[in-house]
């Protein structure tokens, strides 16, 4: 704001008019018009970085594997079966984005000073980005492949609906997962994952001819 102010004093002085000059109604000088453009060019900027941040199934992983307890790196290393040199890279990524947080550090089993991290739950209300659909569905067949055939509930439906009923199914869908996402975790509870999928069954469109 300082900055903005002295922009305008300068513009004031060159061009010697007042500086209320500058505010009147449905005016816009250049600083300010100047400050809206970088402003959102910085959203831009930090948008991108977090879908790149989260463009990985190793990292939404990392995520999930972070829920409800915090980790150390060597941990979710062990977890995942991976390198904890690569582990680390992505783990770094997390946090300077926000997606992780450190936690204190704690003395590790031999006396080493270990950092724990923990998720911010920030995924959750990340904005889309081109390509998402795709990393969510292979981070999900990468997790459920983990899982026995009976461990999953899973459901196929058919409906056919107008914009309305569309609208209306996401609504209520969303509702529901939106109320179980902000209670508080249990516990002693038994860790599980929900992963959804609305999308046009392209084989029953109608056929030309």
């Amino acid at each position: 704001m300082t900055r903005l102010i002295e922009e305008c004093q300068s513009i004031c002085e060159a061009r010697r008019v007042e500086p209320d000059a500058l505010h009147e109604p449905g005016s816009e000088t250049s600083s300010e018009a100047s400050s809206e453009t970088s402003s959102e060019t910085s959203s831009e900027a930090e948008r991108d970085a977090d879908a790149r941040a989260l463009a990985s199934t190793l990292r939404l992983r990392i995520l999930r594997l972070c829920l409800d307890e915090p980790l150390t790196n060597r941990e979710i290393a062990v977890r995942l079966e991976k390198n904890p040199a690569t582990v680390l890279h992505h783990v770094r990524t997390l946090v300077e984005r926000g997606f992780l947080r450190a936690e204190p550090v704690r003395r590790g089993a031999r006396g080493s000073r270990e950092v724990p991290y923990r998720a911010t739950g920030r995924s959750w209300t990340s904005p889309s980005f081109p390509g998402k659909s795709r990393i969510l569905i292979d981070t999900f067949l990468e997790e459920v492949a983990l899982v026995e055939p009976d461990g999953v509930d899973a459901t196929r439906l058919g409906l056919r609906l107008d914009d309305a009923g569309l609208d209306e199914l996401r609504g209520r869908l969303h509702a529901v997962l939106q109320d179980f996402a902000a209670r508080a975790p249990d516990p002693d509870g038994t860790p599980y994952s929900v992963f959804l999928a609305v999308h046009e069954d392209v084989s029953r469109r109608p056929q030309a001819g």
